[in-house]
């Protein structure tokens, strides 16, 4: 048998994934995961395992899992509708980490302010008469 027609159980999958078994259900729930039967049993294809690859990679970069769905149903679209779709939700992501870093570099730069101020009136307390420095 190939590797790619090997068929996994949802035990085989969480563990290689690090995830729960109900994470594995909750993503069949949104309809991320569609998984075949094999008895009652639950199995997993090739092609599941590297969707729940690119799910969890997704899901890492801070993909909602509503924008993972829609570029998940686009699979195979004609014309590279799928890779458009991705495209722009990179760029919105993109941008909007952007956004966050400028806001975390603003914070860094007012505590490192806050840092330098407290530091000083340490040290100025432990000299005693000499004055505080005023900026």
């Amino acid at each position: 048998m190939a590797d790619k027609d090997k068929l996994f159980s949802v035990s085989e999958l969480a563990q290689e994934f690090a995830l729960t078994t109900q994470a594995l259900r909750f993503y069949e729930e949104k309809g991320l995961l569609l998984p075949a039967r094999s008895g009652r049993a639950r199995v997993y294809t090739y092609r599941d395992r590297a969707r729940l690859l690119l799910i969890q990679r997704l899901r890492r970069l801070g993909f909602s899992l509503e924008d993972i769905a829609q570029y998940l149903s686009m699979y195979g679209a004609v014309g590279g509708g799928q890779y458009q779709l991705g495209l722009e939700k990179i760029q919105r992501r993109l941008g909007e980490l952007r956004s966050l870093r400028r806001e975390i570099d603003q914070t860094i730069d007012e505590l490192q302010s806050l840092e330098d101020e407290a530091r000083q009136r340490l040290q100025a307390a432990a000299s005693p008469g000499t004055p505080p420095r005023q900026e």
